[in-house]
């Protein structure tokens, strides 16, 4: 599946640009996670959108009230960043499937570091059928060629994987 889209249009990236690195993994991640029969749960983005705007407007407003800014934006940022974190994908359960949790995917790539951390966990993690965070630890190097194209087959093998070893912690409960 993934052989026949890379051949067409290979996926390059920067290799000098760690955040345009970590960009092209988070997606190639999601393209896996999708595959594999979980749906994404917007839910989440669509609440930091919301609070986005009214910080907006609050600070529109802010400026043309003829007082300062109020002192609690601080409190504001801390709202909009506290349950996603390192969080690319916020899922649900896969279709007729019994686990009543989805799962929460982040991702790490330290500044001035190769290794590339992949973690997934259950979006519930207090959740009966919540098996345990399952991470993947590798050099970006081991997926990428010295021209910066993915080599989708290798990186997807990985996460796939991840997400067996997820899914087959509950077998071994």
């Amino acid at each position: 599946m993934a052989s026949s889209s890379a051949a067409k249009n290979p996926k390059k990236t920067n290799l000098l640009d760690h955040h345009s690195i970590k960009h092209l993994l988070d997606e190639s991640v999601a393209e896996v996670v999708k595959s594999r029969g979980y749906a994404e749960d917007l839910r989440l983005s669509n609440v930091r959108l919301l609070i986005g705007s009214v910080i907006i407007a609050i600070a529109l407003l802010a400026q043309f009230y003829p007082k300062k800014f109020p002192e609690n934006r601080d409190f504001l940022i801390f709202i909009s960043y506290t349950k996603e974190k390192n969080a690319i994908l916020f899922t649900y359960p896969p279709a007729g499937s019994f686990n009543s949790t989805g799962l929460v995917v982040s991702s790490k790539l330290p500044r001035f570091s190769d290794m590339y951390t992949l973690t997934i966990a259950s979006a519930d993690p207090k959740s009966i059928s919540a098996n345990k965070p399952v991470v993947l630890t590798k050099s970006v190097t081991k997926w990428f060629t010295k021209d910066g194209v993915l080599v989708e087959g290798l990186f997807w093998k990985d996460v796939e994987k991840l997400i067996d070893d997820y899914n087959g912690d509950r077998k071994s409960k």
